[in-house]
């Protein structure tokens, strides 16, 4: 008997549609989506205690900043606080980054 030729997983890729790749790319979006953490007033002003005290005495700090369901973490010193554009500029040994305030969710001090 001959011995039977497969194309192997070849035929499942003529499967995958445009549409459902686009699907499939949204529900692994879900999957990984992050409510934001609803804070107390207290907890806005620790926040923003954390910032100023950071600001002020030049240390490390390790922010985390939630958008469209997404956390970021970032590492540096705080160089300015712009109170008018509501931003905190961020050094870091590569790069300098601009945060707004509002997406803030976490900061911690290292140094």
């Amino acid at each position: 008997m001959d011995k039977i030729r497969d194309r192997g997983t070849k035929k499942w890729t003529a499967m995958m549609l445009p549409e459902h790749v686009e699907l499939l790319r949204g529900w692994l979006a879900e999957d990984h989506y992050v409510e934001r953490p609803a804070y107390e007033e207290w907890e806005l002003e620790l926040l923003q205690d954390e910032i100023q005290l950071a600001e002020a005495s030049k240390s490390i700090v390790h922010i985390q900043t939630w958008k469209e369901g997404v956390v970021t973490s970032y590492q540096g010193k705080i160089i300015e606080l712009n109170i008018e554009s509501r931003q905190i500029i961020l050094q870091d040994p590569f790069s300098i980054e601009r945060l707004k305030v509002d997406d803030i969710i976490k900061v911690q001090s290292i140094t």
